[in-house]
């Protein structure tokens, strides 16, 4: 069990998660955590990922409800939980949800809702999101009910679906496994599905309330909103094979496959903010040896040209390669805004090898049924960026998130490369779903190339605190240091769970072929040494800056696959340099777990041995060539 000490060095905070309550009805088992289902699963395989009943802001923020009430009676083949959920919201607003779950075995899981309100209530979106896993259901057959009583036979998405891929839903049945299929029926309103692998999210979401329609709205004063999800499966197995399994139990086995690449170089963020920052730190800068310098410039936030004499600063300092990127206003006309930061740039004697061009407006997203902002036509935009730049590779795509980038594909034939980031706290942010976007990852970097082609490809800066909010106005102030998405600090970013995500992170991307992979800063609240009041290691490291060192010490080395039997729980990935072949294994669960290594040839004590992993614990091991 983790002690609070324990915690601190895994998380960046003492505050422990509280475990999940197991609700058990014959086959069906499902997760309660926090007035929530999670992990809905059948015969021990996931036919849900979560349902959920979800308050959210006009920054798109969800309200952490108190929950009051609360009873659970779990007996024989059943269970019923009944609670109340309240939501509090500025000018001394309140919305009351009573929800009652309750599920039987061999007849139907229902989770209903009936929310209140005495003072009126603002909102962008109030009621139920459904979510459903993505490994094994991507590009699956699906039958869509609609509201108007059409039923049709379909596919999930395989490459990732831009907007909405099902509208207008009142329900929809999906195989689990042979012979067992699972119907969701949603009622009191009308549903649509996004695919969330847009943001990172292992999962199909449908959710309540159409985009196209106004938000946010208010729920009147003493209007009740009445909402009812059935979950019905139905399994038509021979009682044979009718056999419930418990996951898995035994050791994960890891298998060196054929897949083989270059690993990517990594890169490292600088914003004007920082740069005297990392200037102090130069030492350290030159010890984990990054390949790129990543320099932010954005005159909507007042960065000039003093910018640039910070960032050249920087730039002296720096062995490898440097990308400037910038959020160009488009207010002037459109020659003369990169005109005038060419000209700063000379004028302080920096000069990086590339930049990243892209108006600032294309960072805010546009969801279905918005009004796209004023933009210059994006050919007019990189024709003026070469015109300013003609020395230097000019690329494109996104600041923001490859929602964007799917949502508004650039040209790419005027582009040296393509770029875009990640965040893992858009829509959740507890443990399991930040680990959980790892497996969206590959569906990711698989549309970009659908897209683009062999166009070279980058990703990042991306780390689990959110730097901009496309969806809102700003992101969310932590200064307790909590779990909560869209947050521009995160506890985890300074604990042993950011060095497990970073490691699984670029596991998951080694197919794409990146040219570069951004994963944090060196200082500030996305780096890697650690503010003055923050008590890590004695040298003022993050444990994130041993994977980011690790990473740049690999780029370019050969990476061959490695298959996991337990992705969900073990990831892992080999590399061949000139010291040797290595192993790197990384335990992405809040378990020990034990992976078998008797299958792989190993040059040390440990062959045909079973390694155990603590909690989020990053390892590697040498491979005998």
């Amino acid at each position: 069990m983790s002690t609070s000490s324990d915690s601190f060095r895994i998380y960046g905070t003492h505050a422990l998660e509280q475990k999940p309550i197991r609700l058990t009805a014959g086959r069906l088992t499902a997760d309660l955590s926090d007035g929530n289902l999670r992990t809905i699963a059948y015969d021990g395989v996931e036919v849900l990922r979560a349902v959920s009943y979800l308050v959210r802001d006009r920054d798109w923020g969800t309200y952490a409800p108190d929950i009051a009430d609360l009873i659970i009676e779990q007996q024989g083949e059943g269970f019923s939980v009944r609670y109340t959920a309240v939501c509090k919201g500025p000018d001394a607003t309140e919305l009351a949800i009573g929800v009652r779950i309750s599920a039987e075995a061999g007849a139907p899981l229902i989770f209903e809702a009936d929310a209140l309100s005495g003072t009126g209530f603002e909102t962008n979106r109030c009621g139920f999101c459904i979510l459903h896993p993505i490994v094994g259901v991507a590009g699956a057959p699906v039958t869509v009910e609609h509201a108007d009583g059409r039923r049709v036979e379909t596919r999930f998405p395989d490459l990732i679906e831009p907007w909405q891929p099902f509208m207008n839903m009142s329900a929809i049945t999906h195989t689990v496994m042979t012979n067992v299929t699972a119907r969701c029926g949603m009622e009191g309103d009308v549903f649509e599905m996004e695919d969330q692998r847009n943001w990172s999210d292992a999962s199909y979401k449908t959710y309540v309330r159409p985009l196209a329609l106004p938000w946010p709205y208010q729920i009147p004063a003493g209007e009740t909103v009445k909402q009812r999800i059935v979950l019905d499966i139905a399994d038509k197995r021979p009682n044979t094979s009718a056999t419930t399994t418990n996951g898995h139990s035994s050791p994960t086995t890891l298998t060196l496959g054929e897949r083989r690449g270059r690993m990517p170089a990594i890169g490292v963020i600088v914003t004007p903010e920082e740069a005297d920052a990392v200037v102090r730190a130069s030492a350290v800068l030159g010890e984990i040896r990054p390949q790129e310098l990543l320099f932010h410039f954005d005159p909507t936030a007042g960065h000039g040209a003093a910018a640039f004499e910070r960032f050249a600063e920087v730039a002296k300092r720096h062995s490898g390669t440097s990308t400037l990127e910038i959020a160009l206003p488009c207010t002037q006309p459109l020659l003369d805004e990169p005109s005038l930061i060419a000209t700063q740039m000379r004028d302080a004697g920096f000069k990086p090898d590339a930049i990243i061009i892209s108006p600032s407006v294309d960072r805010q997203s546009t969801p279905p049924g918005s009004k796209w902002p004023e933009c210059p036509p994006l050919e007019e935009v990189y024709a003026a960026a070469h015109a300013a730049f003609t020395d230097i590779r000019v690329g494109g795509g996104m600041l923001s998130y490859f929602t964007e980038l799917n949502r508004k594909r650039v040209p790419s034939a005027p582009l040296s490369f393509i770029s875009h980031c990640t965040n893992p706290i858009v829509h959740a942010a507890d443990d399991l779903s930040v680990m959980q976007t790892l497996e969206a990852l590959p569906f990711i970097t698989r549309s970009v190339r659908a897209i683009y082609g062999d166009k070279p490809y980058r990703i990042g800066p991306s780390t689990i605190p959110m730097r901009q909010n496309p969806y809102g106005s700003r992101t969310m102030d932590n200064p307790k240091g909590a779990r909560i998405p869209m947050a521009n600090t995160d506890p985890r970013h300074n604990g042993f769970f950011a060095e497990a995500f970073a490691m699984a992170y670029i596991a998951k991307v080694l197919d794409a072929e990146l040219e570069c992979l951004t994963l944090s800063a060196l200082t500030g609240s996305f780096g890697l040494l650690a503010g003055k009041d923050e008590p890590f290691a004695a040298d003022g490291r993050r444990p994130l800056f041993n994977a980011v060192k690790t990473l740049a010490g690999l780029a370019g080395a050969e990476w061959r696959e490695c298959i996991s039997s337990n992705p969900s729980h073990v990831l892992a990935f080999a590399t061949k340099t000139a010291a040797g072949a290595t192993l790197w294994i990384i335990n992405i669960t809040a378990n020990d777990q034990e992976v078998d290594l008797g299958s792989l040839r190993l040059s040390d004590a440990l062959m045909g041995g079973v390694l155990t992993l603590s909690p989020y614990q990053a390892t590697s091991v040498a491979l005998s060539e």
